[in-house]
């Protein structure tokens, strides 16, 4: 079952540790803003989308350094607090 999160990146810094931690993953991990969906593993294809807006996260498997990352950036937060 696939599961998505929202997150926001808000420096080049997060997106090069997210996709270090994505890249660790067994599992496909895909982002996506609108229509626009890359492989989270690719630093290139993450930073094509627009980091000002809050991506989606798509994923389907289980790896607890991932999901920290995820809490991490979760959208709801950081947008509360900013």
């Amino acid at each position: 079952m696939k599961k998505q999160k929202k997150i926001k990146l808000t420096s080049i810094m997060d997106v090069k540790e997210f996709v270090t931690v994505a890249g660790e993953c067994d599992f496909d991990v895909n982002i996506f803003y609108n229509h626009f969906v890359v492989d989270a593993k690719s630093v290139l294809g993450v930073l094509s989308l627009d980091l000002s807006k809050t991506l989606t996260v798509e994923y389907d498997g289980e790896d607890s350094a991932f999901e920290e990352i995820l809490d991490a950036k979760d959208a709801a937060k950081i947008t509360a607090v900013a």
